[in-house]
Order: structure tokens, then C-alpha cells, then sequence
């Protein structure tokens, strides 16, 4: 049922980056199985969020992926109202500003 909805889901929304039906789908899979998300539309700040986040991961040795959610409805689940926000582990640990990569790599040492 849910890989119906979100079939659906992609071929009604696009990303505001111009990633497509076919990018949101791929960050859908990707944000099933990892630890850390950002939650936004795709705007300039949320991929700015998702650079730094990557960046402080690299710069801690860690390799985790990284997922990004897209839909509204998803990012509510997580109580998220306003975006960007950063998710580690289930929990928002970040909402509502774009993190450069000295305090990702805080809150990445804090809650990994």
C-alpha cells in the first residue's frame, strides 16, 4: 500500500530543485533506511543543510548516508512544522535552520 502511495506521490509532486518524479522517488528509498535526514522541499537551504551535514560526516570519518524527505505529510511525522530540519535516529534534532557544518558535526557527535 505505501509503495502505491508513494507512486502516486511521485508522479503528482516535483522537487522545487527540478530533481523530478524520478529524485523524490530515489530520496523516498534512500530516507527508509537512513539514520539521518533532512526534511525540506528541496530548496537552496535544505540542499545547504544536506551539503554541511555530508561535509561534517566526511570530516568525522563516518559513512552514513544520508537521506532527504520531501513530502509534507512524511516530515509531520516527525513533528517538523518548519524546514529545514535535520533528523538523526527518528528524532529532530534540528528545525528551522540551515546548520553549517561545525554544528551538524556537533549534533551528529551528540546523537550517533
Amino acid at each position: 500500500m505505501n509503495e502505491i502511495r508513494n507512486q502516486i506521490d511521485a508522479e503528482e509532486h516535483s522537487c522545487c530543485c527540478g530533481g523530478g518524479a524520478t529524485a523524490e522517488k530515489a530520496s523516498e528509498t534512500a530516507a527508509d533506511t537512513a539514520r539521518i535526514l533532512v526534511l525540506g522541499a528541496g530548496c537552496p537551504k535544505c540542499r545547504a543543510l544536506e551539503q554541511a551535514v555530508k561535509k561534517a560526516l566526511e570530516e568525522l570519518g563516518v559513512d552514513e548516508p544520508v537521506g532527504h524527505v520531501t513530502d509534507y505529510a512524511e516530515m509531520a511525522n516527525y513533528g517538523v512544522m518548519s524546514t529545514p530540519a535535520l533528523v538523526i535516529d527518528g528524532k529532530a534534532v534540528s528545525v528551522g535552520r540551515t546548520l553549517n557544518a561545525r554544528e551538524a558535526q556537533r549534533l551528529l557527535k551528540e546523537h550517533l
